[in-house]
């Protein structure tokens, strides 16, 4: 077993396991797994650039995650950034603030890396599962960016595109700088509007119809779970690989888009950070069932995040056998 810490920067959150993986098989054994809401991405889609304050609060989930990997040992450490990062003018004052904390570059990846990296993270377990029909269409719901990944034992196609829980919310349902609280019809269309706009996109590259097991991934995703399964505390293990139907996505969707923050932010499992972007995340799901036709999504817990941390495992051997 090879001892690793991965780091997963996104827009909406950073997030870090550290954990025992075989390069060869794949198990993880989890040491530590944390998730930080950081808002990197805020103000980007409008901006171009990272705000001081979304950098601070990064940089300081930073120190707290340096600390974890240096008690736990890990023998190699990778930090993988997505999509505000890679939108953004002044991504050079992030990466140099990474590399002083932590002392790696953040590798600011492409989509369709990302998207493999997820796909991997997520499947790596299901593929023992007979009952589960092939392909897989894994999607992962960021906050700036969703990655669509069709494959079976591997990613045979992959795209990313720029819909994603907070950037559907800044875009259509902050007015003068707050929120819409609830938002109306006309904002809600103008996201739906968007959304099918990605999913032509993503169709042009990711054969869509072709899915036959749909598999959910991050906190849009799990938040609509634990919402769906009645929980009073988030519950990873019982989120896992949950199977959550369409009826029940759908509403939940339209719940999240007909209440108040103080309602959303009432409900047990809602993390305050997810209060303001759990409707449009809501939404990007429902959609994406509706189009390829999906009775139901498999959620699973393990993403990105894994996918790195096997990638470094695999990296290490491969350096200490001279390969």
């Amino acid at each position: 077993m090879t001892r690793v810490a991965a780091v997963d920067c996104g827009t909406n959150s950073i997030r870090l396991l550290v954990a025992d993986c075989d390069p060869v098989t794949g198990e993880l054994t989890d040491l530590d797994r944390r998730m930080t809401v950081v808002r990197l991405g805020q103000g980007v889609d409008r901006t171009g650039r990272l705000a001081p304050e979304a950098l601070e609060r990064t940089f300081a989930a930073c120190r707290e995650y340096a600390a974890v990997i240096k008690e736990h040992g890990a023998e190699r450490v990778r930090f993988v950034a997505t999509s505000a990062s890679r939108d953004a003018e002044n991504r050079e004052d992030f990466v140099q603030g990474v590399l002083d904390i932590l002392g790696v570059e953040p590798e600011v990846i492409s989509g369709d890396l990302e998207a493999e990296f997820s796909f991997t993270g997520a499947t790596k377990e299901l593929t023992a599962h007979e009952h589960l029909e092939r392909p897989f269409l894994v999607v992962d719901i960021g906050g700036g960016s969703t990655e669509f990944v069709v494959g079976e034992e591997h990613a045979r196609a992959a795209r990313s595109v720029d819909v994603g829980c907070v950037r559907m919310t800044e875009r259509h349902l902050v007015v003068d700088g707050v929120v819409t609280d609830p938002p109306t019809q006309a904002q809600i269309a103008a996201i739906r509007a968007d959304v099918e706009a990605a999913l032509d996109l993503a169709a042009e590259t990711v054969p869509l119809a072709e899915a036959r097991t749909l598999v959910g991934l991050a906190g849009s995703v799990t938040t609509v779970a634990a919402i769906a399964l009645g929980l009073t505390e988030y519950d990873w293990s019982a989120i896992h690989h949950s199977r959550i139907s369409y009826e029940q996505v759908r509403e939940i969707s339209e719940r999240m888009l007909t209440t108040t923050h103080a309602e959303r932010a009432a409900i047990p499992v809602m993390h305050p950070g997810r209060v303001d972007v759990i409707g449009a995340g809501a939404l990007v799901l429902l959609a994406i069932m509706e189009r390829i036709g999906a009775s139901e999504v498999v959620v699973s817990e393990h993403d990105i995040l894994d996918g790195i941390a096997f990638k470094t495992a695999q990296d290490v051997e491969a350096d200490q056998s001279g390969v």
